[in-house]
């Protein structure tokens, strides 16, 4: 049997990210169903991130949504509520090919992310079987594992001073693939909400990305919207963007609409 994935060979961020480009992602916290996948793929972008933890998504739902991804070759990634959200493993089996664990601060945070998605040795992630990710087709355990653990992105957010401090040591666990900085969550804790390119937070983000490279990992950037300073941090070295949420395409867009009939009288 075929051990491939129903869409494409390769994690498709991990695809992007590896050919020295920067993987882009749609955030979605207003759509509720695989639509939202098939826009993303549409609009450029590699990945759909699905918000778990701000937005109130069922399971169910988030799993609609992954079996959409698979389907159009675009990879389904959710933000869980912690790095020891007990739902991690259920999410992967059932068709997300990667976590983003929010407020990673310390190596016990990083150590408790890779060992809830990835398999032994490594991890301790559970084996269940019947995979969405091969079409359900029956695939023998060893190579199937393997490539569930190749197409697992695992994604480390670094969204505090605390996490800043120990970022070096963070990245140095094995088993992450991405080190995302959380640009809102970092300024507030900093005690500068929304300032964006402040001297702090630009120097937090070199940071980041020198402990990433340095390595072998890969750096994220989230939460800045300016296009001039996100082409910047990718010029740095940044390989893991979030472009926007679904909310914010669909206000910008509706906005401008609506302004340019109400300047027609």
């Amino acid at each position: 049997m075929s051990t491939e994935f129903p869409a494409a060979s390769e994690h498709p961020v991990k695809a992007r990210m590896r050919a020295g480009s920067a993987a882009l992602g749609m955030i979605a916290r207003l759509s509720r169903s695989g639509d939202i996948a098939r826009i993303a793929k549409s609009t450029g972008h590699d990945f759909v991130f699905v918000d778990g933890q701000h937005s109130l998504f069922s399971l169910e739902t988030i799993g609609h949504i992954a079996q959409a991804a698979l389907g159009c070759g675009i990879a389904p990634l959710v933000r869980v509520r912690s790095p020891r959200d007990p739902d991690v493993a259920l999410l992967l089996d059932n068709g997300v090919t990667g976590i983003v664990f929010p407020d990673v601060a310390t190596v016990d945070d990083a150590r408790a992310a890779v060992e809830a998605c990835r398999y032994p040795p490594l991890g301790k992630r559970s084996v269940c079987g019947a995979w969405p990710h091969f079409d359900f087709r029956p695939t023998p355990m060893a190579d199937a594992i393997a490539r569930l653990d190749e197409h697992c992105l695992v994604v480390c957010m670094i969204e505090t001073r605390a996490g800043v401090e120990n970022v070096e040591s963070i990245a140095a666990v094995d088993g992450i693939d991405v080190l995302h900085v959380g640009t809102n969550d970092l300024l507030t804790d900093m005690g500068k909400p929304g300032r964006f390119g402040d001297p702090e937070i630009m120097d937090a983000i070199a940071r980041v990305i020198a402990a990433a490279t340095a390595n072998g990992k890969h750096a994220g950037i989230g939460g800045d919207r300016n296009i001039e300073r996100q082409r910047d941090y990718v010029r740095q070295g940044a390989r893991f963007l979030t472009t926007q949420t679904d909310i914010g395409f669909l206000m910008a867009e509706a906005s401008r609409v609506t302004a340019a009939l109400r300047e027609s009288g």
